[in-house]
């Protein structure tokens, strides 16, 4: 162990595709902070902003990241990651130049069928690159790229708006992107599969009906996508529609809305990230079920801090309790990650992630901001401008419930890790 934590080939590739993971979140979250200009100036209903925030984006990169990552299962994870890299951020900056609605739209879909090929060969690259022992504490790491990138987004959304535009604002977020991707073409290392674990990767590659038939035979593993869909509606819903809350409901300006949630968003989300790869990491040593009870306590003590955040009336008040609530919100993805790449066979693992990502984002991002906008606009009529306030309330109820299917997926997970561990 102690010849892996100074290998600094592996300190690289982890500290590289941080910052890519921090980069793509920059693009996919700058949205928020702009959503309630570009409302004013297309007059768009609050379920348009939700589609835009989500399903826009979201059918399309979970969809993509499936084919996208089986390709990078039997090629160069590297150059895969690159190319989705240009794709991705030359669309963020396209969104600057729509027009109308459905401009915007088709825009939003371009950056979600690019970040479909950053997230899984990632997770396959640092499975390769790092123990079994230290997995959840690297994708830990890596997971923390995306704290950084939606604090980022909050804080340079919100200033960037207000000095130059929602339009130039999309711009500027997206064409440092193009530069990135060319340090990844050219310094990020593409280790040998199975090599940290002293495995054999001669098996051939399995079709990809056969891989998707594994992974949803497994009965952890479809618990766990479950449990991830339903934390990542409510995460994804708050995370797209809180600064609107936070402006109409508290009347605070977008800049001083994106210089509280920035830092929250990094470094709450940085350490929740962090203590579940780490309690994960400790806890697997006696019992690998804590990999699915990490995330499911995590879950279950966030709630009372999100209601707090929400019927709170002092705003600063409010947003003292939202740290604790981003802390505990984040702790599920790292020992999440970890369990589905113990899962997996080498030649599977970026597609389990791509299968997983594809649960977590339809579902997550796919409804959760679509479902936020709509309980709004439902709740509007009775509630005007605190529609939004009961809108998020209802959806934070899916923590608990993302809790059970945790809880579900410990009691199948010990076993089926030791039958992929025999069958290698």
């Amino acid at each position: 162990m102690s010849s892996f934590t100074v290998n600094p080939r592996a300190r690289y590739a982890l500290g590289l595709l941080c910052v890519v993971y921090a980069v793509s979140l920059i693009d996919r979250q700058i949205l928020a902070m702009l959503l309630e200009p570009i409302k004013a100036e297309m007059g768009l209903r609050d379920w348009q902003l939700g589609f835009l925030s989500g399903m826009a984006f979201a059918l399309f990169y979970s969809t993509a990241g499936i084919p996208i990552a089986h390709f990078a299962d039997r090629s160069s994870r590297r150059n895969v990651i690159a190319v989705g890299l240009v794709v991705w951020s030359a669309a963020t900056a396209l969104c600057g130049s729509a027009l109308v609605f459905w401009q915007l739209a088709l825009a939003r879909v371009l950056v979600g069928t690019g970040e479909a090929a950053g997230g899984p060969p990632s997770h396959s690259l640092i499975s390769d690159l790092f123990p079994p022992h230290w997995r959840a504490r690297a994708l830990a790491i890596y997971t923390m790229g995306a704290t950084f990138g939606i604090g980022a987004g909050f804080m340079l959304g919100g200033w960037l708006s207000e000095t130059i535009g929602w339009r130039w604002t999309f711009v500027v977020v997206g064409l440092p992107g193009i530069l990135l991707a060319v340090v990844v073409r050219t310094t990020l290392p593409e280790p040998q599969r199975g090599a940290i674990e002293a495995r054999s990767d001669d098996a051939p590659q399995q079709p990809l009906r056969e891989i998707l038939r594994h992974l949803f035979s497994l009965r952890a593993y479809r618990q766990i996508g479950a449990a991830s869909g339903l934390y990542s509606v409510a995460s994804l819903g708050f995370m797209f529609w809180v600064p609107a809350f936070m402006e109409r409901v508290h009347e605070m300006g977008r800049t001083e809305i994106g210089l509280w949630l920035g830092p929250i968003a990094a470094l709450a989300g940085a350490t929740g990230n962090l203590a579940g790869g780490w309690l994960a990491d400790r806890g697997m040593q006696r019992d690998e079920r804590w990999l699915a009870w990490v995330p499911a306590i995590g879950g279950l003590t966030t709630m009372p801090f999100l209601v707090l955040f929400l019927l709170l009336p002092e705003p600063r008040l409010a947003l003292l309790c939202y740290i604790p609530a981003s802390v505990l919100s984040s702790v599920w993805t790292a020992p999440t990650y970890s369990a589905v790449q113990g899962l997996a066979s080498l030649r599977m693992r970026a597609t389990a992630s791509a299968v997983l990502l594809f649960l977590i984002n339809l579902i997550g991002l796919g409804i959760g901001p679509q479902l936020v906008g709509m309980l709004s606009d439902w709740l509007e009529p009775t509630w005007a401008n605190e529609s939004i306030r009961y809108a998020l309330l209802l959806v934070a109820l899916c923590k608990v419930w993302g809790s059970l299917h945790s809880l579900l997926a410990a009691r199948h997970l010990r076993a089926e890790l030791a039958q992929v561990r025999a069958a290698a």
